[in-house]
């Protein structure tokens, strides 16, 4: 049983559907004797209302459904037209079965949209063929779907849950005021502000996950909040957050920090606006004040490192220095993506382009890189729409070439019973087997002992349907299944005579749906995103070693810059790939119980290695070559940590890894104090220990392959592309 807020969302949904549903249904039937219009006033809003999980307020649901209603009607008239042949109906069956499954990719709300707008179409497309009641059937869809918006907006409306940016605003202030030592957090309790930015603790309709600017800007917003969390969370732990703040304030032998007190105000100060900016709606400020305020730190700081020895600041006065400008280029980061997420226009090009190449992107642009980007077998949304699509089609070839009896049952069950996972489709069938035979048995015994009194079954169809949609939620699939047997056949009953087989043909029809999806299931990623969200994260982790290689090399050249800056595109889209099968993974039940790897850790890190790639050529581009021997023991330490990257590419993939890849021992950087030469030494050592860290916490499973797995070849085990948009993000 659910608790208070969720009884109160459901009943409310079944109040308003079944109102929208019975206003329809009663005036078709027996006021202007329309089965057609009656059975489409119908299902319209049970297919909209109760069987698509449109998510937000009553207001963003209407708004969706009206949205929809176009759609709808398109997809009727195409059932209407394509129902003259089975094979017909079939292909259409999978490319409308593939595109709306596929729609997922355009956020929650178009994602809970396409299961009701599935059924338009497959109601439409079986026999008989009578193209001649295509405008019966759309007035009767319209009826039904304004009938149900007018329920949303006007009947126990639910109320709009907390926005994202009311979420970023106070994760941004926790962080403002850890940065300023006025809360004391534990890391932990900085962690956990940070994760309860994540999406899947966010309300559906207020996930930023949409292709446009502003989705965009939010989400980047809420990664960068994370990761600075993070950054806090670990700098607390070492205790050098306590030591900057004092090293600021004036503590210590040596006094106030010329180039702590320059900075570390302002990035307070900009974490203050960017909180105001959320909480108020309005665009945050220009990103040119924290570029200003981080050259003149980095100039400041080259200037006290090339001053006379006995002013030279101190190893732990610089190490200090670096994990500031480490914070300071994350809240750089948020104050470009809140200010994007706030606005959503076009702007001129922002640097670094590959991270902000969505901010001056034309809208038909965006749209293209999501969608190409997702056209992969990568793509667990792809996996999804392909699964869904094959089944539908399977489903309506068996329906059509036995005649089956209410064949949209069958195309019915599929849709309502796939999931992600064969083991999760077989749980559900099993309990929906169960709940239609008591059903069945419940119906049959009301057809036969209400007969053919019509008046009879009028009076029972709206209560029942208010039981079965309310109580169906609360007592489980096999509950709702046996309940919506009897409203079915409470329903059909009215329009036109029926007998108990009524009840035996859905019976058929379920338990064949359900065994097409099973075996849909089991043929195609039976695993669901358990093995697939280990191949994101190995092809990520993979893109990750070169970004590293490729940085260290640019910034120890000579002279320095004369390597070219390794490219990151790749590799961010590897990470939208893998965010994308972390998020359905973490979405399937049991899957602590599956793959107990720190997922999250791999993301976090990964993103903050595109940061250092980023980040540190652009404000860390030494004047002058670095020492030969401090070059040298950096590129050193980066093909070290490569080869971890690899290796954990390799753990991941389920392959024998091809080298320990032991890093030597970071140490002090050698020679004269260059920021640039402590920058990179603080990237690299943040990078050992959470990779270390991600290692220590890997399953014995995966860390030790199973005897007989081939060891992997050199320049072998990096993939390719991982699709259309390897060169972007999606």
């Amino acid at each position: 049983m659910r608790g208070g807020p969720e009884w109160n969302r459901i009943l409310h949904r079944s109040v308003r559907v079944t109102l929208a549903a019975s206003v329809g249904f009663y005036t078709f039937v027996y006021g202007l004797d329309e089965p057609v219009l009656a059975l489409y006033a119908l299902f319209a809003p049970i297919s909209l209302g109760l069987l698509s999980p449109i998510p937000g307020s009553g207001r963003q649901r209407a708004e969706v459904m009206l949205k929809a209603l176009p759609v709808g009607l398109g997809l009727v008239t195409l059932g209407t037209v394509l129902a003259v042949h089975t094979w017909a109906a079939v292909l259409g069956m999978f490319v409308v079965g593939f595109l709306l499954a596929f729609a997922a990719i355009a956020g929650p709300r178009p994602a809970g949209a396409a299961p009701g707008l599935q059924l338009f179409y497959i109601l439409a497309c079986f026999p008989p063929y009578e193209p001649e009641t295509l405008g019966l059937r759309l007035a009767g869809l319209i009826f039904g779907v304004v009938a149900l918006v007018l329920g949303e907006l006007f009947v126990l409306p639910h109320p709009p849950d907390p926005s994202y940016r009311v979420t970023l605003a106070q994760a941004l202030a926790t962080a403002r005021d850890t940065i300023a030592g006025s809360n004391g957090l534990s890391p932990k309790e900085l962690r956990e502000a940070g994760a309860r930015l994540r999406l899947s603790g966010i309300a559906p309709a207020q996930r930023p996950a949409g292709p446009g600017r502003a989705a965009r800007g939010q989400a980047q917003a809420g990664s960068a909040a994370r990761r600075l969390l993070e950054q806090l969370a670990h700098l607390t732990e070492i205790g050098e957050l306590r030591d900057l703040v004092r090293g600021r304030a004036g503590s210590g032998p040596r006094g106030t920090d010329s180039a702590l007190g320059s900075l570390l105000p302002r990035v307070v100060s900009l974490l203050d606006a960017t909180v105001t900016a959320l909480h108020t709606g309005r665009t945050a400020p220009g990103p040119q004040r924290t570029d200003d305020a981080i050259d003149e730190f980095q100039r400041m700081r080259t200037r006290q490192a090339a001053g006379p020895v006995d002013e030279v600041p101190p190893a732990d006065v610089l190490r200090r220095q670096a994990a500031l400008l480490a914070v300071a280029e994350s809240v750089r980061a948020l104050e470009i993506s809140v200010r994007v997420g706030l606005d959503g226009r076009r702007t001129a090009p922002i640097e670094p382009r590959e991270l902000f190449w969505y901010t001056h992107a034309a809208t038909p642009q965006l749209w293209l890189r999501r969608i190409t980007g997702n056209m992969t077998l990568r793509s667990v949304q792809f996996h999804n729409a392909l699964r869904i699509a094959i089944a539908l089609a399977a489903a309506r070839l068996v329906a059509g070439s036995l005649d089956l009896t209410h064949g949209f049952w069958v195309l019915l069950a599929v849709l309502t019973l796939s999931r992600t996972s064969v083991i999760e489709t077989w749980s559900a069938i099993r309990q929906v087997v169960i709940g239609n035979l008591v059903g069945a048995v419940a119906a049959g015994a009301l057809l036969i002992g209400l007969g053919r009194h019509t008046e009879a079954y009028a009076a029972i169809l709206a209560p029942a349907m208010l039981i079965a949609f309310a109580l169906g939620p609360l007592l489980g699939i096999a509950w709702a299944q046996g309940l919506f047997t009897l409203v079915v056949a409470t329903a059909f009953a009215q329009i036109a005579p029926a007998s108990w087989r009524l009840a035996e043909a859905r019976i058929v029809d379920v338990v064949t749906g359900s065994a097409i999806g099973l075996l849909c299931g089991m043929l195609a990623w039976p695993a669901g995103a358990r093995a697939e969200v280990r191949r994101t994260m190995a092809g990520l982790l993979r893109e990750c070693g070169p970004l590293i290689r490729g940085t260290v090399a640019m910034l120890g050249a000579v002279p320095p810059g004369s390597v070219p800056a390794p490219p990151t595109l790749p590799a961010l889209h590897r990470l939208r790939l893998a965010e994308s099968a972390y998020a359905q993974f973490r979405s399937e039940p049991g899957s602590d119980a599956h793959v107990r790897a720190d997922w999250h850790a791999v993301l976090i890190t990964s993103h903050h290695i595109l940061l250092g790639a980023q980040w540190l050529p652009r404000f860390d581009l030494p004047a002058t070559a670095l020492p030969p021997g401090a070059a040298d023991r950096a590129q050193a330490r980066a093909r070290a940590l490569a080869q971890t990257t690899d290796r954990l590419a390799d753990l991941c993939g389920g392959r024998r890894p091809r080298t320990s890849g032991t890093a030597p021992p970071p140490g002090e950087p050698a020679g004269p104090p260059m920021p640039a030469l402590v920058d990179l030494d603080m990237w690299l050592r943040s990078l050992t220990a959470q990779l270390t860290r991600i290692e220590a916490e890997l399953p014995e499973a995966i860390r030790r392959p199973p005897r007989g797995t081939p060891v992997a070849e050199t320049g072998s085990s990096r993939p390719g592309p991982a699709g259309p948009d390897a060169r972007g993000t999606p």
